[in-house]
């Protein structure tokens, strides 16, 4: 498999209207997905005023379809540098780069305390870390949920929490509608958040929650 350290040639995938680059370093944009930008741009027709986040945006895929398809201001967070390398190319080339702001590290780290969005989209790791073997091809750092696949998934419903506005909605990526359920149970009461649908595709879920 492909280090971090290894050069390696970018590749492109066409994603919606859009043509992506990545590379092995960065988890590879899944055609399914475009499901959660088209679900994306559907909420942000009746969204309150107000940008975009995305957050483990990878090659910036996801949320630039969405905004796309309705354009905001998208602000587009990822740990690792690669993936906001090709986040800004990507939005370069679909001529959203004017829409775009990148910022790398710490999900919690770069947002401001009083930062608010009327959307959120969230495709955090969700696979058990005992698991990530099974995925090869996938970088590790792309995949890894933790122990049961659910940490980073829980930081994103938590910060979607704190930064959405009145009124706003996130689309988060999970792999599973138990993990939809075992989140929504364990986070009731803890958040003004709360399911408004779930969405099941053969690679993966997606839900929809509200402010």
């Amino acid at each position: 498999m492909t280090s971090l350290h290894d050069p390696v040639l970018p590749r492109s995938t066409r994603f919606g209207d859009l043509l992506i680059d990545f590379d092995a370093r960065v988890l590879e944009p899944r055609p399914w997905t475009a499901a959660q930008s088209t679900w994306a741009a559907e909420l942000l027709r009746s969204a309150p005023s107000g940008p975009v986040l995305e957050l483990c945006a990878g090659a910036g895929h996801i949320g630039l379809l969405a905004i796309h398809e309705e354009p905001r201001p998208l602000v587009s967070v990822d740990l690792n540098p690669v993936a906001c390398d090709y986040t800004r190319a990507n939005a370069e080339r679909a001529g959203l780069a004017d829409l775009v702001e990148v910022r790398e590290g710490s999900m919690a780290d770069v947002l401001a305390p009083d930062e608010r969005f009327a959307l959120v989209i969230a495709d955090p790791p969700w696979v058990p870390r005992a698991e990530t073997g099974r995925f090869p091809e996938d970088p590790v750092v792309a995949i890894d949920g933790g122990v049961d696949g659910l940490d980073l998934a829980r930081e994103c419903w938590s910060l979607a929490d704190r930064h959405l506005l009145d009124g706003g909605s996130a689309v988060l990526q999970l792999g599973t509608v138990a993990q939809v359920r075992l989140l929504a149970r364990e986070l009731r009461g803890r958040t003004r958040l709360r399911v408004r649908e779930t969405r099941s595709f053969e690679r993966g879920v997606l839900v929809a929650l509200e402010a």
